[in-house]
């Protein structure tokens, strides 16, 4: 699949987003900051990528947080993951929480998440009346294993 990747005034000199591995599923965007920013602890912050992209009908981009900036420094995002709709052209912002305990700094050209596209399924609503019955039924958050 080929999508149409425009880049904002001064992001050319950034990578375009990249598997980083054959089996990855994730392209990394990277930071298209200005300056270093710094994000506290309990912070969130909208980081720009620089990238505006044409996902086609019947597909989604899912912006998802990196594992590795979770596990070193606590960062993640705010909506992980986000959703990135067919008919979206502005420009990809990240929306990064540090929930670590030390100060968070966004570097030019950091890796701070991930883009995965996927294939979407569009649904009509069937109204009945009530619903087939199941082994687990109507059981909710933790009714299958352990808690």
């Amino acid at each position: 699949m080929t999508i149409d990747l425009y880049r904002s005034q001064g992001a050319a000199d950034l990578p375009l987003p990249a598997y980083q591995t054959d089996g990855a599923a994730g392209m990394d965007l990277y930071a298209a900051v200005d300056t270093d920013r710094t994000l506290a602890p309990g912070e969130r912050m909208a980081v720009p990528t620089g990238i505006h992209i044409a996902v086609p009908e019947g597909y989604e981009a899912q912006v998802r947080p990196r594992s590795g900036l979770a596990r070193n420094f606590g960062i993640g995002m705010v909506n992980a993951p986000g959703t990135i709709d067919s008919d979206f052209r502005g420009e990809i912002h990240v929306l990064l929480i540090n929930h670590g305990e030390k100060p968070f700094t966004v570097r030019r050209g950091d890796r701070i998440a991930q883009l995965v596209v996927c294939p979407v399924v569009r649904v009509a609503w069937n109204p009945v009346d009530a619903l087939d019955e199941t082994k687990r039924g109507g059981g909710g958050f933790g009714h299958t294993g352990r808690q």
